[in-house]
């Protein structure tokens, strides 16, 4: 009986063998496409020094940021919270517009200052502004398909916490540099990832809202729950308080703690610059909204006019965004003034033949010309604003930025639908910024930038 089940045993071992080898080839054929697919991501967010600079994580945490607030942002449009029908009395449209103020009325009095005084704590803050919205999308689960009054203050502290994580983002990318390496290109690369983990997320949401109204939320929670813990992981040079406290400023042999009105013009004159690129954004999205509702574009419907100018601008959005990933220039000054050139070039030739095409190329421009414009003015806080007060700094920059885009919208909602007076109210509003900021820049590029004398 011995001998039998020995051979028994055997012919068992030899059967099982090739069972696990199928196994193990079918787990790997099944598994090779998503393995492929991450160490693809790791080796694109990794490249040029940014994985051993620990850049690359902050690419792939702005990534997991970008994936998670579109599906929240798929879960809320279909509620009252976004619903704005351009047929509606025009207050409600200026709700909205006082909704989308009401996070930087704590942003830059409040938040700023108060991460500029807690030097250990970057990855926390970004960690917390994960969390938060963790939290929140549980919280909006149980009410988003009746889009109740609760919805409001829960989807107000989203936005916060999203605007707050992209403060201490933006003022992280300086620590995070490989050698060399300019910050507009860093700042570049950070931004596409967001776009491209947005247009991933998207449709991923929208598929899960078929299953039903909450699950898109449930998929937010788990996005930003990874992406809390990725905050965590992240270098702990982010947090290094080396220098900070001791940072002070040199000015008519007096030394002074550092603030944000001793940088010199170049940030007055990029943040003037980029607060126009928002207005003419705002104004173009109410006006042509109401516009081409009651007037198409000739020989199409409203639904394709407004596609297309859609589609035009986040066009030119993402190839600005992919312009300044590869870009090598160190000369944010030029780049904004020959932005601010370009926006204003378009707007006159739009006023002037205003149709499809014009709408197209002003639409494109305007998205291109605001991506590179704010890559470059976020390279020049980082480059000219002293760390003590740079946290401040972005969420102050980001007020002007969102206030500046507000006017532009109300004023697009106040002027009467006439394409020709409205493209050159356009062209008018990008006028002043020329105005007031070009000259200024391309001063500034000629001489080079004032950097403060530290010790």
């Amino acid at each position: 009986m011995g001998h039998y089940d020995g051979v028994a045993a055997v012919r068992s071992s030899d059967a099982v063998g090739p069972l696990r080898r199928t196994g193990r080839a079918v787990g790997h054929a099944l598994g090779f496409p998503f393995a492929g697919a991450a160490r693809g991501i790791r080796k694109a967010t990794h490249a040029h020094g940014a994985g051993e600079s620990g850049l690359g994580k902050l690419i792939e945490l702005h990534a997991v940021n970008g994936a998670g607030d579109v599906m929240i942002t798929v879960a809320l449009a279909s509620t009252v919270f976004f619903s704005v029908p351009t047929d509606e009395a025009r207050g409600r449209v200026a709700l909205y517009l006082a909704v989308t103020m009401a996070p930087f009325t704590l942003l830059a009095p409040v938040i700023g200052p108060l991460l500029d005084r807690l030097p250990h704590g970057r990855r926390a803050a970004m960690a917390i502004a994960m969390l938060a919205r963790a939290i929140l999308a549980i919280a909006m689960s149980t009410i988003v398909a009746t889009g109740g009054l609760e919805l409001y203050p829960a989807a107000l502290g989203v936005l916060v916490a999203s605007k707050a994580y992209g403060v201490v983002r933006s003022a992280v990318v300086p620590r995070l540099l490989p050698p060399g390496f300019p910050l507009v290109r860093a700042n570049s690369r950070v931004t596409l990832a967001g776009l491209v983990a947005t247009g991933i997320g998207a449709p991923l949401g929208a598929g899960l809202q078929q299953i039903g109204s909450p699950w898109p939320l449930y998929g937010a929670c788990v996005v930003f729950l990874g992406g809390t813990f990725l905050a965590w992981s992240m270098p702990p040079k982010v947090d290094s308080a080396k220098g900070e406290r001791r940072l002070q400023l040199v000015a008519h042999g007096k030394t002074k703690r550092p603030s944000l009105r001793t940088v010199g013009p170049s940030v007055v004159h990029g943040l003037q610059a980029n607060a126009t690129h928002r207005a003419l954004s705002g104004f173009l999205t109410f006006f042509l909204a109401f516009l081409l509702r009651d007037h198409p574009l000739t020989g199409l419907s409203a639904a394709i006019s407004l596609g297309i100018v859609g589609v035009s601008a986040g066009v030119g959005n993402a190839l600005g965004t992919a312009v300044g990933a590869w870009l090598k220039s160190r000369g944010p000054e030029l780049i904004i003034a020959t932005m601010l050139a370009l926006v204003f070039t378009a707007a006159i030739f739009t006023a002037l033949f205003f149709g499809g095409v014009m709408v197209a190329v002003l639409g494109a421009s305007a998205g291109l010309s605001q991506a590179l414009s704010k890559l470059s003015l976020d390279a020049m806080i980082q480059r000219d604003v002293p760390e003590e007060v740079r946290t401040s700094a972005f969420a102050r920059s980001e007020t002007v930025l969102q206030m500046a885009w507000v006017v532009g919208g109300a004023i697009g909602i106040a002027l009467p639908l006439n394409s020709t007076l409205g493209m050159w109210v356009a062209a008018g509003l990008v006028g002043l910024g020329v105005v007031a900021a070009v000259r200024g820049l391309l001063r500034a590029a000629r001489r080079g930038s004032p950097h403060p004398h530290v010790s």
